[in-house]
């Protein structure tokens, strides 16, 4: 697995992941566990979709 999600995309899917799950936390709904899912990926810094999309925002992976 090569890195594809990079700088500011992975900020943002940390910060996005963490507000869901803390929402959930708090008694939202229970489809707000997904922010695992942005905040495992931002973590990692891989995103299984962006090769089938032809995406990569990692500069140093191009």
């Amino acid at each position: 697995m090569k890195q594809n999600v990079g700088g500011i995309d992975r900020v943002l899917r940390i910060i996005v992941g963490l507000a869901l799950i803390a929402w959930a936390l708090m008694g939202g709904p229970v489809w707000a566990w997904i922010g695992i899912v942005p905040l495992g990926t931002g973590l990692v810094g891989f995103c299984a979709l962006y090769p089938l999309l032809g995406i990569n925002t990692c500069p140093s992976k191009k």
